[in-house]
């Protein structure tokens, strides 16, 4: 993308984020009623400050983030290693694909219940319920990836005797990884979803409780100000994954 392409998308952007600040500002002074439900900015800002300064927001971040952190990695880990070993059999790719495709079909929120069981209130639910909600896009991607690779490249470098790290590297890891990288980031996004959800729902620490304790208090330019952390968080993480997935196939 060329620097005044950039200029022009960065412009866009910014205008879309003032039109809404400005639209949120003028209905929330407008209309009394409406601020009991969507307090002015200015109130979420200090909240916000409060929140901060108190240190509650840092000490819920750091719980959701290093719970994501470990939902997405036994999820990315899992995901990659076993839609790598279905993809290289015919067979299995058969079998597993469309078991796969038809379990991720199931919204997994119905068997959250289950996760409390079994794991309790702690972060441990929230891993498991996140992993296993992102491993199912991450699978799936790296089967289309390592399924779609053309055999004939496959046959070629066997004939002039490479092994199978070689093929691996040289054949099968070039032509899978942005599908794969595809699946690696869109389960990363539903993780962070899994695991605020799962907060929402049934948790005694983290940002998602902290939003639902918020909502049940009525306390709403509270529950505003953990939602905005919220957004500001995630809007910051895409742009990391967006940068490292660039570089990842610039280099490929």
């Amino acid at each position: 993308m060329v620097p005044r392409d950039r200029i022009l998308v960065a412009s866009i952007q910014g205008a879309v984020v003032a039109t809404l600040l400005g639209a949120w500002y003028f209905s929330t002074h407008s209309s009394r009623l409406l601020s009991l439900f969507l307090p002015p900015p200015e109130r979420v800002w200090s909240s916000f400050q409060v929140v901060a300064a108190s240190g509650q927001l840092w000490a819920a971040a750091k719980v959701t983030l290093l719970t994501i952190a470990q939902a997405y990695l036994i999820a990315a880990v899992g995901g990659v290693l076993v839609g790598f070993l279905v993809a290289r059999s015919d067979r299995l790719l058969k079998l597993f694909e469309p078991l796969l495709s038809g379990l991720f079909a199931i919204p997994l929120t119905m068997f959250f219940p289950l996760f409390i069981l079994f794991f309790g209130l702690g972060p441990e639910s929230k891993i498991a319920y996140g992993a296993t909600y992102a491993f199912f896009p991450i699978a799936l991607n790296t089967i289309a990836g390592f399924s779609s690779v053309d055999r004939l490249h496959v046959r070629a470098i066997r004939s002039m005797g490479a092994n199978a790290f070689e093929q691996f590297r040289y054949v099968y890891f070039p032509a899978a990884l942005p599908v794969t990288i595809t699946g690696l980031r869109i389960g990363f996004f539903i993780c962070i979803a899994s695991v605020l959800g799962g907060e929402t729902l049934a948790s005694v620490t983290g940002v998602g409780r902290s939003i639902a304790l918020s909502a049940e208090l009525m306390e709403t330019a509270r529950m505003y100000a953990w939602i905005v952390s919220v957004v500001l968080v995630t809007l910051v993480l895409n742009l990391l994954v967006y940068a490292a997935e660039s570089r990842l196939r610039r280099e490929s």
